[in-house]
């Protein structure tokens, strides 16, 4: 088994039964790193010396017979919008391109100190998590490693590469609108975004708040279900963390999905969705039915008008949470002849075209004389969509869809037509307007061997359901795709 095929609860034993240590297996994603991170540029940060300084240590602690939880000394990557305590923590933007966080986020703390994970660094995304592609950063654009020429999707690209790459066993990653499971799709990982309060958002650097979770990225549903169950729970630093959030993903695991009923929205598969990606997810559907679950066309009526709710509610709230970014307390500062200009002249040079734009629009949507017209429409809107799912959710027991509407698209390709870039996530966002969990997981591949993804929606605060049927999933889909670059090395 290489690095490419690892997963976390193999690495897990391994080390317990002493076939490897952590050690070894730190210096060998070091090693992957240093031979691919030019290639794709997958991290902002490494913090490789650290790592091999807490993998020393792991290993004397197994070796002493200590009682250590599963994921203790395994090598993992952090999204760059997760502030992680004494290590730079930029969201990919310049105007936060020296900011070190004198504190780490809760899932940071759960994963890394109390799980005893271990951080190799921290991955690249789009400017504070605004984009589908990977292309906004502001430390150059992550490529996927399945064609160099194309993007992994965002904006947790950094992470979807490091995984699908062999650079990581697992990363976490944050979903707002898709951006967990879309770059999981197109890289062809498995990608989980929880259900909204499920983690902890405390130390999260906010984009969207009320759309905003931390989700597990890995190569198997196992691994999701371990990572999952190491980063919930609930956090009273945090105001919508739920009391319900702690949960046993792993022990049902193996139990299957005969005698579950599976919903299958016909809106999902229209207009604007690649035939060979609804024809290949259509086929893993029904295979369902071979392990004993029944499927059933359902609606979800209100899906149609997800993308324009979703870019009315998220720039409102990032124009919200980036007032904060001034000049005057974070990164860039640029010199003025007046406060004001201060102001302007810093968030000018500091913030991306896309941030820009998504936070004129959020300005607009919350301005006297339009709130009403727009941005209480758009919540309105949002209240439709999420009882869609539960009307839907009476009838059956899980949702499954295309994840993405199409494969990765080629690196510039979509720069100058924001529209087009934003229906990639038109699969993806009902899910967070409605607060359910969702996960992507690999079905196949289309005709130039890119992944193509298959999404498996839940009932609010249901990952283990999920869960189950994902692994089940996995036991007769095609295999995680291998990424193609691996006959250059």
């Amino acid at each position: 088994m290489t690095l490419d095929d690892l997963t976390l609860a193999e690495a897990s034993r391994r080390v317990r039964q002493r076939e490897g240590t952590c050690v070894e297996f730190v210096n060998e994603h070091i090693s992957r790193i240093a031979h691919l991170e030019p290639r794709l540029n997958a991290f902002v940060t490494s913090t490789a010396e650290d790592a091999r300084q807490k993998a020393d240590e792991a290993d004397k602690r197994i070796a002493a017979g200590e009682d250590l939880p599963p994921l203790f000394g395994l090598p993992i990557a952090l999204k760059d919008i997760l502030c992680t305590q004494g290590v730079r923590t930029t969201a990919a933007s310049r105007i936060l391109g020296n900011f070190v966080p004198a504190y780490s986020a809760t899932c940071v703390e759960k994963l890394c100190v109390e799980a005893g994970a271990i951080s190799l660094g921290k991955t690249n995304m789009d400017e504070f998590a605004m984009g589908s592609s990977g292309e906004n950063s502001a430390f150059g654009p992550t490529r996927n490693p399945h064609d160099l020429s194309r993007v992994p999707g965002g904006s947790s690209s950094g992470s979807a590469a490091a995984v699908a790459s062999g650079m990581a066993l697992a990363a976490l990653g944050t979903d707002t609108g898709g951006s967990i499971r879309q770059p999981a799709s197109l890289c062809g990982i498995v990608g989980l975004k929880p259900t909204y309060g499920r983690v902890s958002r405390f130390g999260v650097i906010a984009y969207a708040s009320s759309l905003d979770q931390v989700g597990p990225m890995t190569r198997t549903a196992e691994d999701a279900a371990m990572l999952l169950e190491a980063i919930c729970g609930h956090d009273p630093r945090d105001s919508t963390s739920s009391p319900d959030a702690a949960g046993d993903f792993t022990s049902g695991l193996k139990d299957g999905i005969d005698g579950l009923s599976i919903g299958v929205p016909a809106e999902y598969f229209g207009e604007g969705v690649d035939p060979a990606v609804a024809k290949t997810v259509r086929e893993s559907i029904e295979r369902a039915r071979e392990l004993g679950a029944s499927i059933r066309e359902i609606s979800l009526p209100h899906t149609r008008y997800a993308i324009a709710t979703y870019y009315l509610v998220a720039p409102a709230e990032c124009s919200s949470n980036l007032a904060r970014y001034d000049g005057a307390r974070y990164g860039v500062r640029e010199t003025a002849g007046d406060l004001l200009s201060m102001y302007t002249k810093s968030r000018s040079a500091g913030f991306g075209d896309e941030v820009r734009r998504r936070i004129l629009l959020g300005v607009f949507a919350l301005s006297a004389g339009y709130y009403d017209a727009y941005y209480g429409r758009a919540c309105q809107v949002r209240t439709l969509i999420g009882r869609d799912f539960e009307q839907a959710f009476e009838t059956v027991d899980l949702i499954m869809a295309p994840t993405s509407p199409e494969t990765a698209f080629a690196l510039g390709e979509r720069a100058d037509d924001p529209l087009r870039m934003y229906m990639s996530d038109v699969l993806t966002i009902p899910v967070n307007l409605a607060g359910l969990p969702g996960m992507s997981i690999p079905c196949g591949v289309d005709a130039h061997g890119l992944p193509i993804g298959l999404q498996i929606i839940g009932r609010w605060m249901d990952e283990a359901r999920m869960l189950r049927a994902a692994h089940a999933m996995e036991q007769i889909l095609p295999p995680r795709p291998v990424p193609a670059f691996r006959g250059i090395e």
